[in-house]
């Protein structure tokens, strides 16, 4: 496998265009389109590898998800494939549904703490390492989308905030949004997790700019289907050349963050192996 450094998580709001293709890019070359790879846990999405100002990036849409196995299941297969290309640098995206009132449809949010609510638990790679999730989403990556977002958009951005993380795919319901917004969470959706820890067991930064869609149940009486329609078709090309304008900006080989200090060798091991 050759060596990719960087890969975009493609979510609900680029599910409508071809990334990176129908961004137009000048100086994008794609390098291997919908190829699918063996895994130990099945056979991969389709990912596509592209070359941006001398960057090779791999990138799978809407998450990797694929309708006849699990969600874990498919995440475990994407996230095996970084692993072995030596993917160092995650971005995400997807939309989710504001708990916070002042978080509008249209707003975009950085989350930079979740609770997990989800059942997809025991999805991991292997037992090699302890996963420390003291800081889970990547400082520098997150100025680096900050800068994007401001660069090229009058988005109004929200930096910091719980993301609830829960199955779906239906939406929840009222008396789980309002034990949600009790427990702290200022947004739901439902991919945040597994992403995020499996990023930190194969050792990569994460971070993600997720697109207010809607309302999550009960905050307001009854949130606009037109209004999230309109968002889910109109607001992918913004979303990806953002992404696309943060990886511009990385160097795969400046590491200010302390990401990798969180992930530590396991202690679950026999003693003779200590």
């Amino acid at each position: 496998m050759q060596n990719v450094p960087f890969a975009l998580i493609g979510g609900s709001s680029t599910f409508s265009i071809s990334l990176p293709e129908d961004l137009n890019i000048p100086d994008v070359k794609i390098i291997s389109k919908n190829k699918i790879y063996q895994t130990p846990f099945g056979k991969s999405p389709a990912l596509t590898i592209f070359e941006v100002s001398g960057k090779k990036v791999v990138t799978c849409k809407m998450h990797g998800w694929q309708g006849d196995r699990t969600r874990g299941d498919s995440s475990k297969q994407i996230f095996w494939v970084f692993k072995e290309m030596g993917v160092k640098k995650i971005l995400a995206e997807g939309g989710v549904g504001s708990i916070d009132k002042k978080m509008k449809p249209g707003d975009v949010f950085i989350p930079d703490d979740y609770i997990d609510f989800s059942l997809r638990k025991d999805v991991k790679l292997g037992n090699d390492h302890l996963l420390v999730m003291r800081d889970p989403v990547c400082p520098d990556l997150k100025k680096s989308l900050i800068k994007a977002i401001k660069d090229g958009s009058d988005y109004k951005i929200f930096q910091r905030g719980v993301y609830a993380v829960t199955d779906g795919r239906h939406f929840e319901s009222k008396a789980e949004v309002t034990a949600l917004k009790r427990l702290g969470s200022d947004a739901v959706g439902q991919s945040f997790c597994p992403e995020v820890y499996l990023a930190r067991e194969i050792g990569a930064c994460y971070c993600g700019i997720y697109l207010v869609v809607n309302y999550a149940e009960g905050v307001i009486p009854k949130w606009d289907y037109e209004k999230f329609r309109y968002l889910f078709y109109s607001e992918s090309k913004r979303i990806g050349n953002i992404l696309i304008k943060a990886i511009k900006s990385l160097d795969i080989n400046k590491d200010a963050c302390s990401c990798k200090n969180l992930r530590m060798k396991t202690l679950l091991t026999n003693a003779e192996q200590k």
